[in-house]
């Protein structure tokens, strides 16, 4: 029980970081200024829902192979989502992103379906669902890294249904990019290093 709890933490923390600062959240703090909140929320939801439960059985599937080479494999991985999200945010694409929300948002007027719709494309090979099937494959507890990665998703998509655009105002993107690439990379080398048990 102490080790799912400890690990649902790690888990929770690690992904909350990363979405935090992605476009994913910034789309739902787009739609919820235009739309109502709850249809919103729900729709984000249940995307982050099927997107967990993808990771986590890629995740089961790599934990198959033996685990030395799965920890410094996931500890690499770990460092290299830390080097993208590092050149994504110096190559400032907020603009282009922003444009992909708002024409997405025209193809689908229903709050429900465009925030699925968003989230469900946009998480596909996104750096949580990457480091949600690294955890797994390092930890082999399907239960608790599912949870704990989808509980993580619906905090960020309910902070940012929320507050709306008055959390961009508060929080600037770049300090909360640059802080997931940091968690990134103390993760990566805790996980090489062993430390990270």
């Amino acid at each position: 029980m102490t080790h799912a709890l400890g690990l649902g933490f790690t888990v929770f923390t690690i992904i909350f970081l990363l979405e935090l600062p992605d476009k994913t959240a910034l789309g739902a703090l787009l739609l919820a200024t235009r739309h109502r909140p709850l249809p919103v929320f729900f729709g984000a939801a249940a995307a982050f829902v099927i997107q967990s439960a993808v990771a986590v059985a890629a995740g089961s599937l790599l934990s198959l192979l033996p685990r030395e080479p799965i920890r410094i494999g996931a500890g690499i991985l770990f460092l290299l989502m830390a080097a993208l999200i590092v050149r994504q945010n110096l190559k400032k694409q907020e603009v282009d992103e922003e444009r992909e929300i708002e024409g997405q948002e025209r193809r689908h007027r229903r709050p429900f379906v465009t925030a699925f719709l968003l989230v469900f494309v946009a998480e596909w090979g996104d750096l949580t669902q990457l480091a949600t099937a690294a955890l797994q494959a390092r930890y082999r507890d399907a239960v608790t890294v599912f949870v704990a990665a989808t509980l993580a998703l619906w905090v960020v998509a309910g902070i940012a249904v929320v507050i709306g655009n008055r959390l961009g105002a508060w929080i600037p993107q770049r300090p909360l990019q640059f802080a997931a690439a940091g968690v990134m990379v103390v993760a990566g080398l805790a996980l090489i290093s062993g430390i990270l048990g």
